[in-house]
């Protein structure tokens, strides 16, 4: 190796030693400027952060009075009170339709009637020797009672009467099974059978349904169990009714559906004008709290790290940031428990570059309305 090159390696060294030395000199002097993002004015790094004559473009929001609703939206369905299809508790020849089709009937109304001319016959027979038997244990009563029989003459004849009194209720109990009553009232709809058909206990003869008032079945989340008890309000909507129905829940099921995770729920509407008709879809909607005058912002401006959330706001002319406290959280807005105020200027956009004490110019500036709703 020639001098040359040999001098030119201790003089590369020198400059990376030099570079080094002065590294560690200057740097814990510059390390909390780079941490806070100052710059020193008019330095390479001032452009690219926006800082100098360069401010940083952004939106601002200034911060007001709003008022925020935890709702819940699902889907669900319009159900009878009460709904049955009836049928004989026998079998035999339809005598008789007592019913039009999709009328209001009262509770016991007779409906249709299975033929029970046999039993009727055999009712009179039996009423027939009850008279009898009547008649003989009046007279053994008497001679008993003078020691002119014994008594098991007597238990013989009382006996025979208790039979014949159980054989007519039996027969009275097989004659009510040929009538179809209805159970409670209701609006009965199409029959499905006709006078003189043959029907048997499986025989569908018409459904019965009783649409005051309704009751409303849906769904919640499993975490929302503890919130939603029996009394909570709801309010539904139907497709083609421009209005909102006000209900009250009255059951929870006390087990979630492990396919779905939720728990059906069920409240109840009074439907006194039978306006609505059951089976119908129906949005419902579930408030479960309600804030006001709350601190929100949107979303899109909370910024979270590891140590927790912060915001940047506007102050004058420069980016300040500020550790804040959560809560309500919804679609499009959350709820700042503390760390910001009414009328403070938050700015929501240019997140990612923004550092503290950056200089800001604001290209836009919203306020939020309010008691603004806004909704899970």
């Amino acid at each position: 190796m020639s001098f040359t090159n040999k001098k030119l390696i201790r003089t590369i060294i020198t400059l990376i030693l030099v570079f080094v030395v002065l590294v560690l000199i200057f740097y814990p002097k510059l390390k909390p400027l780079f941490q806070s993002g100052e710059v020193p004015q008019g330095s390479a790094f001032a452009g690219a952060m926006g800082g100098g004559g360069q401010p940083l473009f952004a939106s601002g929001y200034i911060i007001a009075p709003t008022q925020m609703n935890e709702l819940i939206y699902t889907t669900g369905s319009l159900i009878p009170d009460e709904e049955v299809e009836l049928s004989f508790e026998t079998s035999g020849k339809v005598v008789g339709i007592y019913f039009s089709e999709g009328t209001r009937v009262e509770k016991a109304t007779l409906l249709a009637k299975i033929n029970d001319r046999p039993l009727q016959a055999q009712l009179l027979k039996l009423k027939a020797q009850l008279k009898l038997t009547k008649e003989r244990e009046f007279r053994q009563r008497q001679l008993l009672e003078r020691d002119a029989i014994s008594q098991e003459s007597y238990d013989q004849v009382a006996t025979e009467l208790q039979s014949l009194e159980a054989d007519i209720q039996l027969v009275e109990a097989r004659i009510s099974e040929t009538e179809l009553r209805a159970p409670f009232d209701g609006i009965v709809g199409l029959r499905m059978i006709s006078e003189g058909a043959f029907a048997t206990t499986q025989t569908k003869i018409v459904r019965l349904v009783k649409v005051k008032p309704l009751k409303v079945e849906f769904s919640i989340p499993e975490r929302y169990a503890g919130e939603v008890t029996p009394g909570f309000p709801i309010t539904f909507e139907l497709d083609g009714i421009p209005r909102i129905f006000n209900a009250n829940v009255y059951a929870v099921d006390p087990k979630v559906d492990m396919n779905t995770r939720t728990i059906n729920v069920r409240a109840i509407y009074p439907n006194l004008n039978e306006e609505l008709k059951p089976g119908r879809f129906a949005s419902v909607s579930a408030l479960l709290s309600q804030i006001d005058n709350a601190v929100s912002i949107p979303t899109q401006a909370l910024i979270p790290e590891m140590d927790g959330e912060k915001v940047f706001i506007y102050k004058n002319g420069k980016a300040h940031q500020v550790r804040v406290t959560t809560g309500l959280r919804t679609e499009s807005h959350i709820q700042i428990r503390e760390g910001l105020n009414f009328g403070d200027t938050l700015l929501t956009t240019a997140i990612l570059q923004l550092r503290q004490s950056i200089p800001v110019q604001l290209d836009t500036l919203v306020t939020n309305q309010p008691n603004e709703s806004d909704t899970l």
